[in-house]
């Protein structure tokens, strides 16, 4: 089946690429606002872009062309954030900061969760996430009338020690952080199916025209 994205509306573009371009991870990113409360919100149009300078970036739809949202005006006024990924045991909580509160509630708060300092920023992280990335504004870059793209360079991570390894070679338990993934519409995914498929090198590689 063919699709024409000129021939779509964004409503349509995003129910395509949201069905089809998963999973995907889930930035939950905390932010402040000018009276010091914190805000959190999720965002699943997210990923790492680089290790050098180390860049994450996500996208916020805004309500409209003047209101984008208490996460992008607390990035713009602050310039910091701090992403924090969800696990299986704060997704239901994640699921309440998704909620439309106005920019005085303390979504933290509402969901029962605990702000905890950060040692770069001055944005409170999630002390429940199993990872947190501290983050210092790069740019934010326009994607149409109203969507943004925020990018941010991580400065540091917080990581659950009972999920790393070996703290000197830097190797991570990455199932036991038991992290949630966006797939379409309201649905998730777990981190339950986990294989392993070594890069296969030029030298070993025999052209299957060779083996016939």
């Amino acid at each position: 089946m063919y699709f024409d994205f000129d021939r779509h509306t964004p409503l349509e573009r995003y129910k395509l690429l949201s069905s089809t371009v998963t999973p995907r991870p889930i930035a939950w990113v905390s932010t402040m606002n000018a009276h010091g409360r914190p805000n959190a919100a999720p965002f699943s149009f997210f990923n790492v872009f680089a290790e050098d300078p180390a860049t994450v970036g996500f996208a916020i739809n805004h309500r409209s062309d003047t209101d984008r949202k208490d996460t992008g005006e607390n990035v713009r006024l602050h310039g910091e954030f701090v992403v924090n990924l969800v696990g299986e045991a704060t997704l239901e909580q994640m699921n309440v900061t998704a909620i439309e509160f106005g920019p005085e509630v303390d979504e933290l708060a509402e969901a029962g969760l605990t702000p905890a300092p950060c040692t770069r920023v001055r944005v409170p992280r999630i002390a429940e996430s199993p990872v947190s990335l501290e983050c210092r504004l790069m740019q934010i870059i326009a994607l149409g009338a109203r969507r943004s793209l925020v990018l941010g360079e991580v400065l540091a991570m917080h990581l659950r020690d009972e999920a790393v390894l070996d703290r000197e070679r830097l190797h991570v338990d990455t199932p036991r952080l038991k992290l949630v993934g966006r797939m379409q519409g309201h649905h998730y995914v777990r981190m339950a199916d986990v294989f392993e498929m070594p890069t296969i090198p030029v030298a070993a590689w025999r052209p299957r025209s060779a083996d016939g």
